[in-house]
């Protein structure tokens, strides 16, 4: 086997401001959730933040980028299949992926158009809200997969974010399809509640006869199982996915390993920035089971993994910050 992981999903930069909550009243933005937005609205935003407040980072990312530039850091190997353009952001994408030491389908050969970005806003209560312009990763389609890369990895993980374009969910979809020829085992995360709650049809696709391990939030289960319930949300989850974990904020998670639901303890921390958390979670938890870990173990590292990303600006952390937390394991 080449790979623990392939991951694939949209490829973004991200651009980080913290800002404050009369600015969602002044432009009749939903806080709290991913909303796609045009290029012109993108240029728009991006001037008013930039004036109002001031570029705190700039990142790439993605969902399923973070997980698998997570698990590399902790020291998985990893591959990811995603789609920039021939351009600055494209450029500055394909060597922060290599300096992360994951392997891409990235090459010269890149197509015309514009990377995908992201306008990353955080609120003092440390709440995430995304605007996001998809760009060229709209077009990620099947020939941007690698049949070979998949075949020889442990888990294909598949970002929910997929969803929202047509040739990408295709690819998210072959994806599953190629796994399951090759016997890879499938992972997916829903990535966002506004993913469940309104392209549910279509997430439904992607998971097609099932999962072998989901990764979701507390509100993400509840509005998948369209219930307030969170047993009832559990039972649903069940339905579709050999294991998952549930992340509860700071509540910790829960961990079902297909016989048993492991309680993981939350780690106490000041948080300032919850962008990332949960890709966090999902890196470190595929970095321990891929290295025969059970679940309990992989929850208590990516419990505290994830706690150490929302302490600190930005989705991800530095790459020295890894190999200290492998003790928990």
């Amino acid at each position: 086997m080449s790979y623990h992981i392939y991951g694939i999903g949209n490829a973004l930069v991200d651009k980080e401001f913290e800002v404050d909550d009369a600015f969602f009243a002044d432009t009749g933005i939903e806080k709290g959730m991913m909303t796609l937005i045009e290029e012109d609205q993108l240029a728009s935003m991006l001037e008013t933040l930039t004036n109002r407040y001031g570029l705190k980072k700039r990142a790439c990312c993605g969902s399923a980028a973070n997980t698998v530039i997570g698990a590399s850091h902790f020291g998985a190997k990893t591959f990811y299949t995603c789609n920039v353009a021939n351009d600055e952001a494209g450029d500055f994408y394909m060597a922060d992926m290599k300096a992360a030491g994951v392997d891409t389908n990235l090459g010269d050969d890149r197509d015309t158009g514009v990377t995908g970005k992201c306008l990353v806003m955080v609120t003092p209560d440390a709440e995430r809200t995304m605007n996001t312009y998809l760009g060229i990763t709209s077009e990620l389609h099947s020939e941007h997969i690698n049949e070979d890369a998949l075949a020889k990895s442990e888990y294909a993980y598949i970002e929910g974010y997929l969803v929202t374009s047509e040739p990408s969910r295709a690819a998210a979809i072959q994806v599953r399809e190629l796994a399951r020829k090759h016997n890879v085992k499938v992972a997916m995360t829903f990535s966002d509640p506004a993913m469940v709650q309104f392209f549910k049809d279509g997430i439904n696709e992607m998971i097609g006869d099932g999962v072998d391990l989901l990764f979701c939030n507390e509100q993400e289960a509840k509005l998948f199982a369209d219930s307030d319930d969170l047993d009832t949300a559990i039972e649903a989850i069940k339905r579709i996915a050999k294991t998952f974990a549930i992340t509860l904020g700071a509540e910790g998670a829960l961990a079902w390993d297909g016989q048993t639901l492991h309680k993981v303890a939350p780690n106490e921390v000041t948080a300032l920035d919850s962008n990332g958390a949960g890709d966090m979670f999902a890196g470190a938890f595929l970095y321990a089971i891929t290295q025969g870990h059970d679940f309990p173990a992989a929850g208590r590292l990516a419990s505290l993994a994830s706690a150490k990303v929302v302490s600190q600006f930005g989705p991800r952390l530095e790459a020295e910050q890894h190999e200290p937390m492998k003790s928990v394991l």
